[in-house]
């Protein structure tokens, strides 16, 4: 029985079937050498372990750059050592992020090569790379204020509008990812027995209901009556593309792409800086609580975040105490 792979719009999905393996998930020479327990660890570890379409695509192009390097060192797989391990990340060109990413790809590749006995110890176990401690997010920072002057820039004179304000304030006011909004569908905005709430499905497969506070429920309302989406059936998309110019909604939902395009375009049109994307509202709802005195726990959890170290990477307080600190430097 071969495993293969049937792409769709929703990403990739594994099937059984007769047939062969395609070729972005081929093995490379030196598993093909190593024997069939070999080839059976490869689509075991890329085609059925890992479920996440972005993680294998991350994975699969990590493992694949060091097989290449495996065949132009002329090494064997049963012969690899931790040293020609470290040596391969001392001459990896990259950030020490990018080299950590590549380093559990390929831990986790050799993991399962262990377990199905083509290799007797996982040379990548004991290798290290540089430390990195990241203390603050790399998201572009929005404040309140440009956040208020966003919602206040859109015209309400089209469909368009009432959606791409339904969007933003939603970013703004539940602190989920563009994908997630995406996903939402008519039925996820709903009662709760006591309050509205939306029903989202975020990264990792979490399923989190976040209430709605009163103006994005207006909002909200606002968009479904001028669409005409409310009629529609509750498993369709809430928030859907344009049909043409001629400001009628289609049928399809917007992608996370869509909702990155069309924050950019009210960016640009509200005179606001171009490097905000929509998880920048993340980092503004974090720091803006933050300041309020909320737990980080509440924090945490309104973001989705398993870590709370994680969520201190949206805390942009730190920053405006350093920004004060240097400003008193009387040089």
């Amino acid at each position: 029985m071969t495993v293969s792979m049937q792409e769709s719009q929703a990403g990739a999905v594994v099937v059984l079937e007769n047939g062969s393996v395609p070729s972005r998930y081929e093995a490379p020479a030196s598993i093909l050498a190593a024997g069939g327990a070999a080839q059976y660890a490869w689509e075991e570890f890329f085609i059925g372990k890992l479920a996440n379409p972005h993680t294998r695509t991350a994975y699969l192009r990590a493992v694949r750059r060091f097989f290449v390097w495996i065949a132009g060192n002329s090494l064997e797989l049963p012969r690899l050592t931790p040293g020609m391990v470290g040596r391969y990340f001392d001459e990896m060109p990259g950030s020490i992020p990018s080299k950590k990413l590549h380093l559990a790809a390929i831990r986790a590749f050799f993991d399962v090569l262990v377990q199905r006995h083509v290799l007797v110890l996982n040379p990548a176990l004991s290798v290290r790379t540089e430390r990195y401690a990241a203390t603050e997010g790399r998201t572009p920072e929005i404040t309140v204020e440009q956040s208020r002057a966003l919602l206040a820039s859109i015209d309400l004179e089209a469909v368009f509008g009432f959606r791409d304000r339904a969007v933003i304030a939603v970013l703004i006011y539940t602190a989920a990812r563009a994908g997630a909004v995406a996903k939402l569908r008519l039925k996820d905005f709903t009662q709760d027995g006591s309050q509205f709430v939306l029903r989202f499905m975020e990264k990792g497969g979490k399923a989190r209901s976040i209430p709605v506070r009163h103006d994005l429920e207006e909002f909200l309302r606002s968009y479904l009556r001028s669409s005409g989406v409310e009629s529609d059936s509750l498993d369709s998309p809430l928030f859907r593309t344009m049909a043409g110019r001629n400001g009628v909604t289609s049928k399809w939902p917007m992608s996370g792409v869509d909702v990155c395009r069309m924050v950019k375009r009210r960016l640009k049109a509200a005179g606001l800086p171009l490097g905000i994307s929509p998880h920048s509202f993340r980092a503004c709802a974090a720091t803006d609580l933050l300041l309020q005195g909320i737990p980080l726990d509440d924090v945490q959890y309104l973001l989705g975040h398993a870590d709370a170290r994680t969520t201190r990477l949206y805390d942009r307080r730190q920053r405006q105490v350093t920004r004060n600190i240097v400003e008193r430097i009387s040089v």
